[in-house]
């Protein structure tokens, strides 16, 4: 079993920044999706992808991840850029 851990990545369309805090440890699909033959949908029976674990820090991910003996990788979040620009950036 292997799992991905991340931090909860920042709305684009919102400028809050609540629950940019958290870190998740989501399953990698253990077997592959498959249409189903009445209705055509994807669907698999895998229930570990339906599951997404929400920690207050990377260290206590890892150490769940360890005790559990699952295999994780971590993405870490990038460095977020601003552009500061004033006002009169705009008629230049």
């Amino acid at each position: 079993m292997s799992a991905c851990i991340y931090q909860r990545p920042k709305n684009a369309m919102q400028s809050g920044k609540a629950m940019l805090d958290q870190w998740i440890l989501d399953f990698a699909p253990a077997e592959a999706r498959k249409p189903d033959p009445l209705m055509g949908w994807a669907g698999s029976g895998d229930t570990q992808t339906q599951v997404q674990l929400k920690f207050a820090s990377l260290p206590e991910a890892q150490a769940y991840a360890a005790k559990y003996g699952i295999a994780v990788t971590v993405h870490a979040t990038p460095p977020r850029r601003l552009k500061l620009q004033s006002y009169a950036d705009n008629f230049r």
